[in-house]
């Protein structure tokens, strides 16, 4: 298993794959943990997880580089990666006990009911390339500290990144086989979801890739939470604040390089400020600095892969053959590195993929609305439903129209984010299940009713 750092197209470092006596001892050493760590008490895991938060602060720069030179995050957005990651783990320390602090429900007057939240047992988590740290802690975070136990299998570019996170806990205190990396290919998920021993699956990642997880899962009666991909819309209607959303809008498109699930990538512009808006907005896109990820004046570095950016300029092609008109970028840029300019795209015919697929990269899709409600039916006219962005100067309104756009969270004049506090996941195409918040870490629990009847056996 190569890491290759898409800046240098070079090889960085080479792992052995996990084989089939590897996966067994994981799974075997996951289920003799999980009887101990099960119960270990509430306020051991969340001391841990504290531990792990000070783990990922202490050695920042060590991990923002190691993200860096596997899949080319720009460094500071790397170092705002590690930063967030220890919040999560901050945050389920903190807010954990009360999260799972048995419930009691009224019930008859001669008897004691409640609800309880016990862990499942060992977890499969199915983690993405683009945020390497991110995507595991907010798996980890919350389901562990609940006394589950988690089985991650990484993306196969970075590796690095997965053994680092076995790191982390490892240097924080967590007992072994609470938290293990497997270095497979993904043909092997399917045997490791259908092990007994593994009690529920969570994927994030493509639509083929959640279809076949949740297949498996299901073929096996295990609970699953996909959070897949996204095509999220960015209102901007007649009365927005157009500098702030041009600005913003640049922002939203490119963090991470553009490739991230919730990014901006279909902008519904209002006729009334159309114009104005395109014109600021590419002149925002324009100025990003595109460069070397480990500059950190470097706003947009490589795409992860090569075949990411081939794959990315196909969407493109044909969304200009069906009439789009490319206002800026629009083709891979000349020198070393997988790197593809901020691009926007005008005149984007809805059945074209800038209209109605997932471009996962720097590349914007504009769209000219006449009205509120043309806008929304636009931004619900699409397989997706992960996120959405509006803009206005009314808050009323805004509230009106986020209350109408189909997806699993809608950010009025602030680009679409994921924050620990809150439930996180989509609809539709998007997949099914939250992540985060309280409803988060209810996912992979059994949330188990007791009934005590009282005076039974009373003299």
């Amino acid at each position: 298993m190569q890491s290759v750092n898409p800046y240098t197209e070079s090889v960085r470092e080479e792992y052995d794959e996990h084989g089939e006596a590897d996966v067994e001892e994981a799974l075997s050493r996951a289920d003799d943990a999980f009887e101990e760590w099960r119960e270990r008490s509430l306020t051991d895991r969340r001391r841990l997880l504290a531990d792990a938060g000070d783990v990922l602060r202490e050695n920042e720069e060590k991990y923002a580089e190691l993200m860096t030179e596997e899949m080319g995050k720009p460094i500071s957005q790397a170092r705002s990666e590690v930063e967030k990651c220890a919040w999560v783990c901050d945050y389920y320390a903190e807010h954990a006990g009360e999260h799972l602090q048995e419930k009691t429900v009224k019930g008859p007057e001669d008897a004691e009911t409640y609800v309880r939240y016990d862990p499942l047992g060992p977890i499969l988590a199915v983690m993405p390339w683009n945020f390497p740290l991110w995507q595991v802690f907010r798996f980890l975070a919350p389901h562990l500290t609940s006394g589950n136990v988690g089985l991650l299998k990484h993306a196969s570019n970075v590796p690095g990144s997965a053994l680092a996170i076995e790191e982390v806990l490892r240097d924080a205190g967590y007992p072994e086989g609470v938290f293990q990396s497997l270095l497979v290919d993904s043909e092997q998920v399917e045997n490791i979801i259908a092990d007994d021993r593994v009690r529920a699956v969570t994927l994030t990642g493509s639509g083929p890739a959640g279809r076949a997880v949740a297949e498996q899962a299901g073929e096996n009666l295990k609970k699953s939470v996909l959070e897949l991909g996204g095509s999220d819309p960015y209102i901007v209607l007649d009365d927005a604040p157009l500098d702030e959303a041009a600005e913003t809008g640049a922002q939203a498109r490119t963090i991470n390089s553009g490739q991230s699930c919730i990014a901006a990538k279909r902008f519904i512009v209002h006729d009334d400020v159309y114009d104005e808006f395109v014109e600021k907005f590419v002149e925002e896109m324009e100025a990003l600095d595109v460069g070397d990820p480990k500059d950190e004046e470097t706003n947009v570095g490589p795409q992860a892969r090569e075949d990411l950016m081939s794959d990315l300029q196909e969407q493109v092609d044909e969304t200009v053959e069906m009439g789009a008109t490319v206002e800026t970028g629009g083709e891979p840029m000349d020198r070393e590195g997988y790197f593809y300019p901020p691009t926007v795209l005008t005149d984007v015919p809805r059945d074209s993929p800038g209209g109605c697929e997932e471009l996962f990269g720097p590349v914007a899709s504009v769209f000219r609305v006449e009205s509120e409600e043309e806008a929304i039916e636009l931004a619900n006219d699409s397989q997706y439903g992960l996120g959405g962005s509006v803009w206005t100067e009314d808050l009323e309104r805004g509230k009106e129209v986020a209350a109408n756009v189909e997806s699993g969270a809608v950010f009025v004049n602030e680009l679409t984010k994921s924050d620990p506090r809150l439930p996180f996941g989509g609809i539709k195409q998007s997949g099914y299940g939250r992540e985060l918040g309280v409803e988060g870490i209810h996912e992979f629990v059994n949330r188990k009713t007791v009934f005590v009847q009282h005076g039974v056996g009373d003299e």
